[in-house]
């Protein structure tokens, strides 16, 4: 079975709402002072520590596209540990490890 895009479907099922959404997510890259790589190490941390794997892989190539290595990917999820426990290192550190790999 193909993956299906969550947010594809979002925006033929309800545009306005995936649109709203869309401007929401530019006003904070417009808003903040961090870089691109940081927002995404961030993206991938906060992402890890729910075990959102999909996430997490999706934002791996952004991380790496904005300068991300791949010690800085992996030291952010596992970073999750003292915070969030042990799921976003059960989850998601062997995919972002796959990933990761893919993109070499």
């Amino acid at each position: 079975m193909a993956s299906v895009n969550p947010f594809m479907v979002l925006k033929q099922e309800a545009p306005e709402v995936s649109d709203a959404f869309n401007g929401l997510l530019s006003a904070i890259a417009a808003k903040g002072s961090l870089d691109d790589k940081t927002r995404q190490l961030i993206f991938i941390g906060i992402k890890s520590s729910q075990g959102d794997v999909s996430a997490v892989t999706s934002h791996i190539p952004m991380a790496k596209q904005a300068g991300a290595s791949r010690e800085e990917i992996l030291d952010t999820i596992i970073m999750t540990l003292a915070i969030s426990g042990t799921q976003g290192v059960a989850s998601c550190l062997v995919p972002a490890l796959e990933c990761i790999e893919s993109l070499s």
